[in-house]
């Protein structure tokens, strides 16, 4: 009896010593990709605002509101992530502050991707007009349509949760999601049919130019190619990005196959619908533009060399 009493409580201390391990090496992850891609889309940040040439430039202006979007959507979802690991559960008010806006930039990502597209098309097949129809004033009023479309595709939830849930839910704690936050069946149906709806308009407008300018392109235009080609990748990005609007039910499959690792599939989950599709749009359109690039490598260099300068170095360089 003692020998199997010693032996179950080491194997406890073994499992609870394995456990603690992977949930700081799942957290540790997350944190690492998230500040990582955050601190380039920063970055990139601070290129558009040291050079009033891209004040001037619609698809930079679009650009950089991705960027902002794409931190934005990082740090609450990693919030999120980590105190779901931490505390498991918190209070739904304190729930909704965080996921509202986390919704609301993941909803901007395709519709801000749209209007890229849109611009992209505007430029090679009609030229002549572009300085008329894409003008600064105008891609900041696409912006704000951006953010009013996406905020009204979420704040009827909160509406209906204060109108179908008891005072007390709001001051308990639950498993911060939105399913568990915004659990009416109203809320379920309308989030479908807002999904349904934004993946088919913003993949119309994505295939809509794409073969505007694939027709356009002929043979051997150069520009045209070009346009074609960052088409393409628009249509990747949207892909990713869209990919969260399946994720609950590729969840829910993932759990009925493999009902024994739920915190490792919603790992896997979470790395490849939230912190994926950010990383891939800063290089995307941060890195393809030459002469963004050339700007954004020497600030990204800079901001490296000084971190390594070494105080004797500076010491020495004083005296």
């Amino acid at each position: 009896m003692n020998f199997s009493t010693k032996d179950g409580n080491a194997t406890g201390s073994v499992n609870l010593r394995d456990t603690l391990v992977t949930a700081v090496g799942k957290t540790v992850t997350v944190v690492v990709l998230g500040v990582t891609i955050v601190y380039i889309n920063a970055t990139m940040v601070h290129t558009f605002n040291q050079h009033h040439i891209f004040y001037l430039n619609p698809r930079y202006i679009l650009l950089i509101h991705l960027a902002l979007n794409n931190m934005i959507q990082l740090t609450t979802s990693v919030s999120l992530f980590i105190l779901t690991y931490a505390f498991q559960s918190i209070y739904t008010s304190l729930c909704v502050l965080l996921v509202l806006p986390a919704i609301v930039t993941t909803q901007n990502t395709p519709l801000n991707l749209a209007f890229m597209a849109a611009e992209c098309y505007v430029s090679v097949c009609i030229p002549l007009r572009y300085n008329y129809i894409c003008t600064v004033k105008r891609t900041h009023v696409i912006i704000g349509i951006i953010w009013a479309i996406s905020s009204l595709s979420v704040l009827p939830d909160v509406f209906i949760m204060l109108a179908t849930e008891p005072p007390a839910f709001l001051h308990s704690r639950v498993f911060c999601q939105r399913d568990r936050v915004f659990r009416s069946s109203y809320s379920m149906k309308k989030r479908d049919a807002s999904h349904a709806l934004f993946l088919v308009v913003v993949w119309i407008v994505l295939f809509y130019t794409y073969f505007r300018i694939l027709f356009a392109a002929k043979a051997a235009n150069a520009d045209a190619k070009k346009a074609r080609n960052t088409i393409l990748l628009h249509g990747l990005q949207v892909l990713l990005t869209m990919m969260v609007y399946v994720q609950p039910m590729f969840i829910q499959f993932l759990v009925y196959l493999f009902p024994g690792g739920i915190t490792s599939i919603h790992f896997v989950t979470f790395i490849i619908y939230q912190i994926l599709p950010r990383c891939a749009s800063s290089i995307i359109y941060g890195l393809r533009d030459v002469t963004f690039r050339k700007h954004f490598k020497r600030y990204l260099v800079c901001a490296v060399t000084v971190n390594i300068i070494r105080p004797e170095n500076t010491l020495k360089i004083d005296s």
